[in-house]
């Protein structure tokens, strides 16, 4: 413990007493860490950060950029994107990206994130119909190419008699013991988007005898914009959202925390998927068509998926994490066949807006999940139908915006917003969501404490204020019923979630913010006597302490204090507690990278810690932690030429009260885990 300590205090030192000071932009990654914490889904989250690392690589000309662009790219609001667009259009064209310093509505921590997303380009002229010769030419073609290997022994790579494998042939995976992916992709200007995505997860068998396939998993996507009326046509891997998301959104999540100016969400064009992601996504075709002031969007998807199946032959659950290492794994790979259709006609003309979505889908197999109390509702079939409307309307100053749906059972669900800003200083949000119990809407994703859109009520109150003009407060309260049981929960339940962030901005490249979230909620519990059990309350208290402190040359150093704090009652409290340093360097070497490490000490699961360790590019992974011990990354990209890269990083967790880590196939015999990431970027 003592080693780990000693390493925090001259760097804090160094910290502070260096008064020589740049600027630094805001890091989104921020906005991902809070959404891993939150639990929301991993899968999205994963195209999220996808998706936001190649807008950061692909940047938009401040120039040329369209309304529509504004209002796709995630972290603007509604009203910050049309904010943005208008102040382009009055002061075109601009000659460096700080001018968007100047648009009102945009306070400095929301430019400081964005600008990396921005450059400044020529007035291009408009092609209406691009020759194929100068996209050829012009075009921008990236090669990508991942090798990740966990360098300590696991379980389910040891060596197994053949008489133990014929009794338990699921202990040993059936493939090598590292993950590797290749990725191609090419963009024209904002006219074409095309690419190849090939990947294989550790434990998958790699062009072995009986997988002839090569990598286990393979995706592309094709994106044209502007043909005629076609705004957008878009062909193989993509992904959608309709409205608030009632029925259909496999695009982005809406976090609680993020923004409490950001929760009203728009029907949005497709996009590509170009993630590894094997799930959380449509397979076929979508086109865009506009009419005046209409917009029409129809789109179609056919794709082999994984399920668990019972001994009927029915689908228990749908299998998600793209995983096929085992015999047991590889017999749910594509076992069923999912059919999705549906449709968006939106009206939009000055400060109204309003859609009309309906989305179908069918299964090759029945649905129909093993009966228990909590899923008595779920749906049950080889189909399902949603239909809805969404609304939004939007005055200076003030959003109103709202989505109400209906199942093919008739049940009605909705979810509505208002949304007002006082002055760039003030906002205020309010939400209501009610989904019924029986509300089946299997590619709905909307703002919610659940998984899905089904059994739960809520009210949701945020605000975000400067009451000075160093310091800002974000904050809300989230109040949400469950009618119904829940997994896990026998009875009816509630939950209550709180969260307040302060930050206090000592110039562009110093900050401290202070960070507290309390979630109450309600489980089963069992008695000590564990004769009888009972749903219990149950809270989580978190606290958060970081100072991050940018240098004119490059240097970057935060630091952060973590405390968790766990309650059930009746019961005794579980506590965790994580120090932690990142120090890294973004200057004009070629040599770039960061070094972290953290020390931790939590009780139990329930008050478990995340790791906020640098990634590699196109890499998220954010561990968590419980027990005692200490986490050590480091990670370096070397810029070989202007166009190649090569990046690398090493991480290492110790436990300090622990003689192994991991179960089943996973387990490793020992108190430490070393893992090694390499990434190569080559752009031509």
């Amino acid at each position: 413990m003592k080693p780990c300590l000693l390493i925090f205090l001259p760097t804090l030192i160094f910290c502070h007493i260096n008064t020589t000071r740049a600027q630094q932009p805001e890091d989104w990654r921020t906005f991902v860490e809070q959404l891993a914490e939150e639990e929301m889904n991993g899968i999205a989250i994963e195209n999220m950060y996808e998706e936001l690392l190649q807008m950061e690589n692909n940047p938009m000309n401040l120039n040329m950029v369209t309304r529509e662009q504004l209002e796709n790219f995630p972290l603007l609001s509604m009203e910050e994107a049309d904010a943005v667009f208008d102040f382009l259009e009055r002061n075109r064209p601009l000659y460096t990206v700080f001018e968007l310093r100047n648009v009102a509505l945009l306070d400095i921590k929301t430019v400081e994130m964005i600008l990396p997303f921005f450059r400044i380009g020529d007035t291009e002229k408009r092609e209406v119909r691009p020759q194929v010769s100068n996209v050829l030419k012009n075009g921008r073609h990236e090669l990508q190419s991942r090798f990740d290997k966990t360098l300590t022994q696991r379980a389910g790579y040891g060596e197994f008699p053949d008489s133990i494998l014929e009794r338990y042939p699921n202990r040993k995976y059936r493939g090598e013991d590292f993950y590797t992916s290749l990725r191609y992709s090419f963009r024209y200007r904002t006219k074409v988007q095309m690419g190849i995505t090939a990947e294989k997860d550790a434990g998958e068998p790699f062009f072995k005898t009986g997988y002839p396939k090569g990598y286990d998993h393979y995706g592309a996507h094709l994106i044209v914009n502007d043909i005629g009326h076609f705004k957008t046509v878009a062909l193989g891997d993509y992904r959608l959202s309709f409205g608030q998301g009632l029925i259909l959104n496999n695009d982005f999540l809406i976090s609680k925390s993020w923004s409490t100016a950001n929760i009203a969400r728009r029907t949005l064009q497709p996009k590509r998927h170009f993630s590894t992601a094997e799930d959380g996504f449509f397979r076929g075709a979508a086109a865009v068509a506009e009419f005046g002031d209409f917009t029409i969007t129809a789109f179609y998807s056919n794709k082999k998926i994984d399920a668990n199946l019972s001994d009927e032959g029915h689908i228990t659950s749908f299998k998600t994490d793209g995983l096929h290492r085992t015999p047991l794994e590889i017999e749910k790979k594509r076992n069923t066949r999912e059919q999705v259709t549906g449709a968006n006609v939106n009206f939009r003309k000055n400060r109204l807006q309003m859609g009309i979505s309906g989305v179908y889908y069918q299964y090759s197999r029945m649905y129909n999940p093993t009966l228990r109390d909590y899923n008595y509702h779920y749906l049950r079939g080889s189909s399902n139908f949603n239909a809805s409307i969404d609304y939004s309307y939007q005055l200076p100053g003030l959003i109103f915006a709202g989505e109400t749906s209906i199942a093919k059972n008739g049940a009605v669900a909705t979810l509505n917003t208002l949304q007002y800003r006082y002055s760039g200083n003030l906002s205020f949000s309010l939400l209501h969501r009610h989904y019924p119990v029986s509300n089946n809407a299997l590619y709905g994703q909307a703002f919610s404490e659940g998984s899905n859109v089904q059994n739960e009520r809520g009210v949701y109150i945020g605000t975000e204020f400067r009451p000075f003009p160093k310091f800002s407060v974000t904050a809300y309260a989230d109040f949400v019923r469950f009618p119904w049981q829940k997994y896990g929960v026998d009875a009816p339940s509630n939950t209550v979630d709180l969260y307040f962030l302060g930050t206090y901005t000592f110039s562009r490249q110093s900050f401290l913010e202070g960070r507290y979230r309390y979630k109450q909620k309600e489980k089963n519990t069992a008695w000590p006597d564990d004769k009888s059990r009972a749903v219990l309350p149950y809270a989580t208290h978190k606290f958060r302490l970081r100072y991050s402190h940018d240098l004119r040359s490059g240097w970057n150093f935060r630091t952060t204090a973590d405390i968790a704090h766990y309650k059930e009652k009746h019961f005794p409290s579980d506590n965790g507690f994580m120090l932690s340093q990142n120090v890294g360097y973004r200057g004009k070497s070629p040599l770039t990278g960061d070094a972290y490490l953290a020390w931790f000490n939590a009780d139990t699961y329930d008050a478990r810690l995340y790791s906020y360790e640098r990634n590699l590019l196109n890499t998220f992974y954010m561990p968590s932690f419980y027990g005692k011990g200490c986490r050590l990354a480091l990670s370096a990209k070397y810029a070989i030429t202007k166009t190649l890269s090569f990046s690398l990083k090493f991480g290492r967790t110790r436990y300090f009260n622990r003689e192994s880590i991991g179960s089943g196939t996973e387990l490793i015999d020992g108190k430490s885990r070393s893992d090694l990431f390499s990434y190569l970027r080559w752009i031509f």
